[in-house]
């Protein structure tokens, strides 16, 4: 799929930085270089020494090592870093399917095209999305809205590379329609699969919305200052509305050191989750809606909007009752190895940013269906 990365919206905004990061690099090169003139191995100098590593073929399953005649198993290897080797993973898993899809389309236009005797960019423009790449002002507005882009940094250029990007988009979810339909009745078998990771997750006494028994459990670790948590906290709406009582939605808090009022938002948060967590999904939803509004007035003044007792809110905002939870949460994070915000796990299963609600349900419905099973 396209990413809006594609587009350079903020190139102008990095070219200082660009050449002033090219310069640093260029420092550290020769810098770099007149370390090794010192240190690099000349005739006459022993190799430094290093383990013996045997590379061997045929182990038993499971086990990637013998050390001192014990076995370390593939657990054993990954240890804690467990998060980072199934993000490798998912990365190839990525890969290997976005050139699976070029593929498709190289296979399966391109036959086409070959007859048609066209280029197959042209046969794709000409007989594929011909009339089906228009951008509308009411694409553009949705997708500014979507993408929290400030009216401030909109321009004529920006407009322009974002109707850009959207008929761009518009013409490959054309391309990715006509394939799926020349493959209904003749599917692609593949023979690599997904990677999962599965997570159990402990939700504690966090926010939770939904029933216990939902066959589907969403937990979100979230930053209250954090942008893209508030397309997270968009996303997870619209999970309530799409899925109703087949899920449930736990909130905990990750604060990241950076967001200086995202730690008082959380502990906030829970203040009024104490008198009703009905109120605390409402003031969830106001504070994202007003992330530049999260001063100490500004947190009471949500409080009251939500309808808590503002008193009682004051006495425990004030009292910090909360400190001790929001940090439990974020250790908790970092131990099941949480590295940025929003992070997801659907019933264990990773999937970390603001992603569309289109990814979130394939899983969600895969894991209903294995629950009726």
């Amino acid at each position: 799929m396209a990413s809006i990365l594609a587009v350079p919206f903020w190139r102008p905004l990095l070219k200082n930085l660009t050449r002033k990061s090219s310069l640093a690099l260029l420092t550290v090169a020769f810098t770099v270089l007149s370390v090794a003139s010192l240190t690099a191995c000349s005739e006459g100098q022993a190799a430094k020494p290093k383990p013996n590593f045997v590379v061997k073929e045929g182990g038993k399953p499971g086990v990637v090592a013998r050390v001192m005649g014990e076995d370390i198993t593939e657990e054993q290897l990954i240890g804690e870093e467990k998060m980072d080797f199934f993000e490798l993973k998912k990365r190839e898993y990525d890969l290997r399917m976005e050139r699976l899809n070029k593929l498709l389309v190289d296979r399966i236009i391109g036959a086409e095209a070959k007859k048609a005797n066209m280029p197959l960019e042209e046969y794709i423009d000409k007989k594929i999305a011909k009339g089906k790449g228009e951008v509308s002002d009411s694409d553009y507005k949705k997708f500014v809205k979507e993408k929290r882009i400030p009216e401030s940094q909109l321009n004529p250029q920006i407009e322009g590379r974002i109707k850009e990007y959207l008929k761009a988009q518009k013409k490959q979810d054309t391309v990715i329609e006509y394939v799926a339909k020349a493959t209904k009745s003749n599917p692609v078998e593949v023979f690599f699969s997904k990677p999962r990771m599965q997570v159990a997750i402990e939700i504690g006494n966090s926010p939770v919305v939904g029933k216990a028994d939902a066959p589907v459990k969403v937990v979100e670790f979230s930053d209250f200052q954090c942008p893209f948590c508030a397309r997270g906290a968009d996303t997870v709406n619209e999970l309530k509305k799409k899925y109703g009582n087949k899920i449930q939605i736990a909130f905990k808090h990750f604060p990241l050191p950076m967001h200086k009022e995202a730690t008082p938002a959380s502990e906030a948060s829970m203040c009024v989750n104490e008198q009703s967590p009905d109120k605390f999904w409402k003031f969830h939803d106001l504070v994202f809606k007003n992330q530049g509004k999260l001063t100490d007035a500004d947190l009471e003044a949500h409080a009251k909007a939500v309808g808590a007792d503002v008193a009682k809110f004051k006495e425990c905002y004030t009292a910090k009752k909360y400190k001790d939870f929001v940090q439990k949460d974020m250790s908790y994070g970092e131990k099941i190895g949480v590295r940025s915000t929003p992070t997801f796990f659907v019933n264990g299963q990773l999937v970390a940013g603001a992603v569309p609600i289109e990814q979130f349900s394939e899983m969600i419905d895969d894991e209903i269906e294995a629950a009726k099973k």
